[in-house]
């Protein structure tokens, strides 16, 4: 599978999600922003600020939102929906080279694919604005296939929409 992404303007393109995979177990999305690489590890690393944008469609919230940011250490996300249901993540972080790339486990309470997966989180900077790509390894193809399928990409085109729209990066590193 290619990437994929919406058409539009050149501004349009720098806030599309595209997605495409390399070999057989990995996802890679990436995306641009209009904001620097420190706001972008920060928007990622502060639980204040993952709690802005990593979110649900409506009626979600999340409650449990924990980062101790070295190797070793543990995050943990768990969103909660008006109706009471929960949703559970989270895993240990492998490597952290701060403002540029961030390597970490990652699984679900009750995961839909098998097995743990690998994510590494890169950020370029460039011209003011921030290239942010995030792939994903996954134990094996199958698994990685359930993934695609699973509307991942509309959840995380949505996440990453609203993360583009926050202007909390900009006052909290001027504030």
């Amino acid at each position: 599978m290619g990437a994929r992404g919406d058409k539009g303007s050149s501004t349009d393109k720098t806030r599309t999600l595209k997605l495409s995979t390399r070999g057989d177990r990995e996802i890679v999305l990436t995306r641009v922003f209009d904001a620097s690489r420190r706001e972008i590890f920060d928007a990622f690393t502060k639980p204040e600020l993952v709690r802005q944008w990593l979110l649900g469609p409506p009626g979600w919230s999340m409650p449990v939102c924990e980062i101790d940011l070295k190797v070793g250490g543990a995050y943990r996300y768990v969103w909660r929906h008006t109706s009471g249901r929960e949703m559970g993540m989270g895993g240990l972080y492998r490597a952290i080279t701060p403002q540029q790339r961030i390597v970490c486990t990652e699984l679900y309470d009750d995961a839909w694919y098998p097995g743990e997966a690998l994510t590494t989180t890169t950020l370029v900077e460039r011209r003011g604005a921030t290239t942010l790509t995030t792939a994903i390894l996954y134990v094996s193809k199958e698994a990685r296939d359930k993934v695609l399928t699973s509307g991942m990409e509309r959840g995380r085109r949505r996440k990453l929409t609203i993360a583009s729209r926050r202007s909390w990066h900009r006052r909290k590193l001027r504030g």
